[in-house]
C-alpha cells in the first residue's frame, strides 16, 4: 500500500511540474506574440488588431502580452542621433500605446480605462513636444559649439595654408580635437534628455497598468 501511495505521489508531482511548465510556456508564447504584434504595428498599423490577438490569451497571459507589446512600442520612442525627429514614427507609437492602454485588464470599469487613456494621451503629447524641443535644442547647441570653435578652426586652416601654399578648408568633424570637444558638450545634454524620456515612458507604462506580474 505504501508503495502504491509513493507511486501516486510521484505521478502527482510530475503532473504538478508539467502544469508549471505549461504555464511558463504559455507566458513565453504571450510575450513572443506581443512583441511580434507590436513590431508589425509599427510597420503597418492596419495589419494588427491587438484586441483580437489578446482574446487568444487568458488571465496573466494577457498582461504579459500587453507588457511585451508596450516594451517594443516604447522602445521605438528614442532620441534621434541627430537633430531631426521622426514625427510620424512617434505618432504611430503613441497610437499603439493608447490602444494597449485601453486593453489593460488593470481597470475595473470602462470609465477607468477611458480616464487612463486620456491621461496617457496627454503624457504622449508632452513626450512628442519634448522630442521636438530636443531637436531644436540640439541645433542650437551644435551651432554654439561650432561658433565657439571657429577661431581655432580658422587658425588651423591658416597654418595649413602656410604649409601647403594654398587655401585649405577643414571639416570640423574630421578634427579629433573638435570631435572630442563636440562630444563632451553634446553627450551631457543628450544624457539628461534620455533620462527624462525614460522616466516619462516608465510613468506612461505605470499609468496604463501595463506591468507583467
Amino acid at each position: 500500500m505504501a508503495m502504491i501511495k509513493s507511486a501516486l505521489e510521484l505521478a502527482l508531482e510530475r503532473t504538478k511540474n508539467l502544469q508549471v511548465d505549461e504555464s511558463v510556456q504559455k507566458a513565453n508564447e504571450a510575450k513572443i506574440e506581443g512583441r511580434k504584434a507590436a513590431s508589425r504595428y509599427l510597420e503597418d498599423p492596419s495589419s494588427v488588431d491587438f484586441k483580437t490577438q489578446l482574446g487568444s490569451f487568458d488571465g496573466e497571459q494577457r498582461t504579459t502580452f500587453l507588457d511585451a507589446a508596450f516594451e517594443v512600442v516604447s522602445a521605438a520612442i528614442q532620441l534621434p542621433t541627430g537633430s531631426s525627429v521622426d514625427s510620424k514614427k512617434l505618432q504611430t507609437a503613441g497610437k499603439a500605446i493608447l490602444t494597449l492602454c485601453g486593453l489593460s485588464p488593470t481597470f475595473s470599469s470602462e470609465r477607468e480605462s477611458k480616464l487612463a487613456q486620456q491621461q496617457a494621451h496627454s503624457l504622449i503629447e508632452q513626450i512628442i513636444q519634448f522630442m521636438s524641443q530636443y531637436g531644436e535644442e540640439m541645433k542650437r547647441v551644435e551651432q554654439a559649439i561650432r561658433n565657439q570653435w571657429a577661431p581655432k578652426l580658422k587658425e588651423k586652416e591658416r597654418q595649413l595654408a602656410a604649409q601647403y601654399g594654398q587655401n585649405v578648408r577643414v571639416d570640423p568633424m574630421s578634427d579629433p580635437e573638435f570631435v572630442e570637444f563636440y562630444k563632451k558638450n553634446v553627450d551631457g545634454m543628450r544624457k539628461n534628455y534620455m533620462n527624462a524620456l525614460e522616466e516619462a515612458k516608465a510613468q506612461l507604462k505605470q499609468l496604463c497598468g501595463l506591468v507583467a506580474k
